[in-house]
């Protein structure tokens, strides 16, 4: 009889504090894992982007729906000596408490991993912030927009010629949420060998620059600064878009070898895989407008569909550029479950993602949704601290919880 895994973190309980996107970006990709990710939000306020317009799911703003599927939701006062008192008793049967407020915050709210550390030595106390704890700009304010700019990115992607553009999606901030998930698992794998929680200090700032990866190992290693390239790439040619005979746009990569070999076939031209300025790597980059010119020649005497429909029968990697509604309903998304229906009791069903990770417990299950503000605090405070509804009703009138 075949035993199911389940989800790999279940069983991990993260009291998650972290608001706006970098932070529910994280714990919400934990969540997905199977952790019970316990949003912690004052009482009557909550996170500042569930008013985020101009889409929303039942009063719930979309936006806020993206980044937090599948946590449960604990609305209660830290500054409140009863509501700190609460979260120490969740401290004590938690593994992680994640953040992503500035530098010094959670000191003073007596939060930090000094404070929570004698009480649980397995709590894993993590941050995400946009400079890190540490450095001359730690203190400093930072969003997805400044972290994309002073990383360095945005000065090289766009058009040459055309004022720097902001990535479409906020990378700044999403590539730290992952990276902040990356830390946590790790912490909670290395404490199963040495028994202690630590701190995990993830910078949206490090991130970008660790994701600049070999553009800035081209600087480091000879001076080059880069330069926006459209949808080129520095070190081979053809990598593109091209726009076909009907107006549509598509994509190819003939970074290898072969595969230009493949391409020349695919247009018909199998003349160019002799031709000195073309034959090979070194020679294409070396004449990177010609290439590109006479692939744009050619793709004009056609349209996209037919292109795509050669492309692929010579095995040349390519596709479509497609609007967000084609991704959506695009056979190969669907067919690995990407969009799913989730349910929330008071919002009724409505479609949204699924993770990307396909492992046992998680292939096939669609996420949670997300909580309203202290959708779930009778509820945790009933199963983990053992509370009775009396206590939680006392609770609730002082505006604890």
């Amino acid at each position: 009889m075949e035993v199911s895994l389940g989800k790999p973190l279940e069983g991990v309980r993260i009291l998650d504090f972290s608001a706006l996107l970098a932070g529910p970006f994280c714990s919400m990709i934990l969540a997905e894992l199977g952790a019970d990710v316990v949003k912690i939000e004052v009482p009557g306020r909550g996170d500042h982007v569930r008013s985020m317009p101009p889409h929303f799911i039942g009063g719930m703003s979309a936006y806020f729906a993206a980044f937090n599927r599948g946590k449960r939701g604990l609305a209660l006062d830290l500054k409140r000596e009863e509501g700190y008192r609460v979260f120490l008793e969740l401290v004590k049967k938690s593994d992680v408490v994640f953040d992503n407020f500035r530098p010094g915050v959670l000191e003073r709210l007596k939060a930090d991993h000094a404070a929570l550390s004698p009480i649980n030595p397995r709590i894993i106390s993590a941050s995400v912030t946009g400079y890190g704890l540490t450095g001359p700009d730690k203190d400093k304010p930072a969003l997805d927009l400044i972290i994309q700019a002073r990383g360095g990115i945005m000065s090289f992607t766009g058009e040459p010629g055309r004022p720097p553009v902001r990535m479409g999606v906020p990378m700044g901030d999403m590539g730290g949420g992952l990276f902040a998930a990356h830390g946590i698992m790790a912490a909670l794998y290395q404490r199963e060998r040495t028994g202690r929680g630590q701190k995990v200090d993830v910078s949206l700032l490090d991130c970008q620059i660790y994701l600049s990866a070999y553009r800035a190992q081209y600087y480091l290693t000879s001076g080059e600064v880069a330069q926006p390239m459209g949808t080129g790439h520095a070190s081979a040619v053809p990598i593109g878009a091209y726009r076909c005979g009907d107006g549509q746009w598509i994509v190819l990569d003939a970074i290898l070898q072969h595969f230009w070999e493949a391409l020349c076939g695919a247009l018909g031209r199998p003349e160019w895989r002799e031709d000195p300025k073309m034959a090979d790597r070194a020679a294409r980059l070396a004449h990177r407008a010609l290439v590109d010119g006479k692939l744009a020649e050619v793709f004009q005497t056609a349209p996209a569909a037919h292109w795509l429909d050669r492309l692929a029968a010579h095995g040349v990697p390519s596709g479509p550029i497609q609007t967000i509604d084609q991704a959506l309903s695009d056979p190969q998304v669907l067919a690995r479950e990407m969009v799913v229906e989730t349910e929330h009791p008071a919002l009724g069903r409505f479609r949204t993602l699924n993770t990307p990770v396909k492992m046992e417990g998680t292939w096939g299950a669609a996420p949670g949704p997300p909580p309203q503000v202290g959708e779930h605090s009778a509820e945790i405070l009933r199963e983990v601290l053992g509370m009775s509804d009396g206590e939680i009703a006392r609770l609730k009138e002082r505006g604890v919880v």
